[in-house]
This record gives C-alpha cells, sequence and structure tokens, in this order.
C-alpha cells in the first residue's frame, strides 16, 4: 500500500465547537467557534483542492468539535458530493443529532458515519463524555442509522476507565448490527494529558483481545496503535501467545460472551500512519500530519494541500520508516511503523520510538 503520492483519508476539523467537554479530547474543544475558523468560501476551496490528487479522490471525514455546530455543514458536504468527491461524518451525540440529521446524511451520500461510544455500561460513557443521557442518546443514534441504512462506525477511546468494559461494548454493539469498531489508543494531547494511560503490557493485550475479536465478524480497526499490525503477525503462528492476566480476562470473557471465534481475521496486515495515508486540516486551515500529531505543515488558505502532503520532508520521513530507536531497527517497521503521535508526545520527536510498543521497547534496550 503505497500512500505516496495521496492519502486515502483526510480529516477536516470543519470547528472546535462542542457541547461536550469530553475528558480525553484532544482538541480540548470550547462552546463556541475560534477565531479563524475557515469561511465557508475557503472550506469550498480546501475541497476543491482534494480533487487535485486526482482519482480516485482521498475520502473526506468532516469532524470536529461537533461539525454540525458548523451552519453551512450541509452545504460543504453537497459541494463535495457534485465534485464525486466520498465523504463520512464524525459528529457529536448531542441534541443536534437527530433521525433527521441522519437522514439528511444519507441523503446527501454520506458513506459512513461514525459515533463514540467508550463504556459498555451507562456510567462509564456519560463519565468520559461528562454528561449525563449522552450514553442513551448514543444507543438511539446508533438504532437509528442502523434501520436508515447509514453505514456505522463505532469509536472508542482506550483508557483506565474502560479497558475491562471492552468484551461487553464489543458484544454490545454488535448486537446492535455495528459493523466496524474503532479503537482509539489514547495519546496525551488536549484534555487527554491528564488522562491515565495504559501500560505497554496492557497495550499489548488489547491488541491480542482485538485481534481475537476481530474473528468474529466485524471489522476491527485502530488508531495510534499500529503495532497490532505486528502482533496479528505473530498470531499467525498457531503456538503464538500472549500471557498476560489482563488478556485472559478479556479474552475469557468474549468467549463467555460470543462463543468460539468463527471467521479469519478482519485485521490487515498494513495501514495507514499519520502523514503516511492520512492527513489532517485544522480548523483554522493548518495542515498537520495527523488530528494527533499538533505538527503545523502549512496552511491550506495558502498552501497546496497535495503538494504538502507529497513534498514535506517530514511526512516523506515518516512513509520510508526513518525513525529511531527500537522502531527504527523493529523488523516489522514496514508493517507497522509506531504511532509517531505517542513519539512526538513522550518525546518531542515524531520519528523517535512509540513508548507503548513492547516490543519496540524491548529491542532497543
Amino acid at each position: 500500500m503505497d500512500f505516496s503520492s495521496k492519502p486515502v483519508l483526510i480529516f477536516w476539523e470543519t470547528t472546535r465547537a462542542c457541547s461536550l467537554s469530553c475528558i480525553h479530547c484532544r482538541a480540548s474543544a470550547i462552546t463556541d467557534p475560534l477565531p479563524g475558523e475557515l469561511t465557508q468560501r475557503e472550506a469550498m476551496s480546501m475541497i476543491d483542492q482534494v480533487t487535485l490528487f486526482g482519482k480516485p479522490y482521498p475520502t473526506m471525514i468532516f469532524t470536529g468539535g461537533d461539525p454540525l455546530r458548523r451552519k453551512d455543514l450541509f452545504e460543504l458536504m453537497l459541494h463535495a458530493a457534485e465534485l464525486g468527491i466520498n465523504f463520512a461524518v464524525s459528529p457529536a451525540v448531542t441534541e443536534l443529532l437527530t433521525f433527521e440529521t441522519l437522514a439528511k446524511f444519507k441523503r446527501l451520500g454520506a458513506s459512513s458515519i461514525s459515533v463514540s461510544l467508550d463504556g459498555a455500561y451507562e456510567d462509564t460513557h456519560d463519565a468520559i463524555r461528562r454528561r449525563r443521557g449522552t450514553y442513551q442518546k448514543t444507543l438511539q443514534a446508533i438504532r437509528d442509522a442502523v434501520n436508515l441504512g447509514l453505514n456505522i462506525q463505532v469509536n472508542t477511546a482506550i483508557m483506565q476507565e474502560n479497558l475491562g468494559e471492552l468484551p461487553e461494548l464489543f458484544h454490545l454493539i454488535r448486537k446492535l448490527g455495528v459493523k466496524t469498531w474503532e479503537l482509539f489508543f489514547l495519546i496525551k494531547v488536549g484534555r487527554g494529558s491528564s488522562v491515565e494511560d495504559l501500560e505497554p503490557r496492557q497495550c499489548e493485550s488489547v491488541c491480542n483481545f482485538l485481534y481475537d475479536a476481530s474473528s468474529y465478524g466485524m471489522v476491527i480497526r485502530t488508531v495510534e496503535a499500529p503495532f497490532i499490525r505486528r502482533v496479528m503477525k505473530q498470531r499467525s503462528d498457531p503456538e503464538a501467545c500472549w500471557n498476560d492476566p489482563d488478556y485472559h480476562r478479556l479474552q475469557s470473557e468474549l468467549v463467555r460472551l460470543e462463543g468460539d471465534p468463527h471467521t479469519t481475521s478482519t485485521l490487515r496486515p498494513r495501514g495507514t500512519l499519520d502523514g503516511d495515508g492520512i492527513v489532517f486540516v485544522a480548523h483554522d486551515g493548518t495542515i498537520h500530519p495527523g488530528g494527533l500529531l499538533p505538527i503545523p505543515l502549512g496552511n491550506v488558505k495558502v498552501d497546496s494541500l497535495a503538494r504538502t502532503y507529497r513534498e514535506h520532508e517530514l511526512l516523506m520521513n515518516i512513509r520510508q520508516r526513518k525513525m529511531s530507536g527500537g522502531c527504527g531497527v523493529c523488523e516489522f517497521k514496514e508493517m507497522c511503523g509506531g504511532s509517531r503521535a505517542r513519539a512526538f508526545s513522550y518525546n518531542a520527536d515524531p520519528l523517535s520510538s512509540d513508548q507503548a510498543c513492547i516490543h519496540a521497547s524491548l529491542m532497543y534496550d
């Protein structure tokens, strides 16, 4: 999978405005838009730039904050659709996300929508989202999307607060008819800087659990945990196993709820990294390698998004795996590459080693 000429996904932070104040929010979203937010004209121009990558165009993800806080969101989606750009949307679950809104997403041609569900139980999710009632609203939004025939993805941010609930959460969303589960491994940026992260041993346990969960027919993806691809490669050996109490608890609960796995894994052997298949445009037009890697590369108001993605030295180094430490010498670096956002968060160097990967740590030590 060569992403040197174009990304597969372009994330656009339509606004920082959001009525939620989630404990792990990378953007520290606020109630009102920040000064400098792209105007409608500037946003239209940025969407036009996506076509310069050539067909097939990258998929555009309208995210935030809460994209529904942009009054021109539907006009911007329509513009993308008229240009033939595939797009998806990631709204916050608030009073703005109604059945009618979901139906409008479908009419405009959204390829999918994603909503966040961070706990199997109401108390867990609402505490993370810091608003009572959000859990029930999220379940209703999922049911409405399924009934409308929208492709619905559930996003989950993994942290100490919800680690033990992952099997129950998988069981819940599978029963609701969700086809894709994307799990975000915490990066300490924004409000997430104060949230208790997983230890490398726990990250390894979660990845082994997700490998097992991916054999029940649901598509499973991770964000900022590319080392799951190394776990997948290692687990292809029938004799391989990860011997850890957290993993054994998660795995045994998964089998209790779902029975034995019955399909091949839906994990992919190669995926994206920040700057390698992904690029992020902030609310003010600043271009970043990814939403959790806040290194400015340029600005779509004055710079070409396509040229920046293709020619920026940092992104070329990421794509060529010019990394240091354990990630630099790891035999799995081509398929994995480590989280560049976590490397930057811990070491102020996006090309250093991923602190959450136990394998890279052992290689370097």
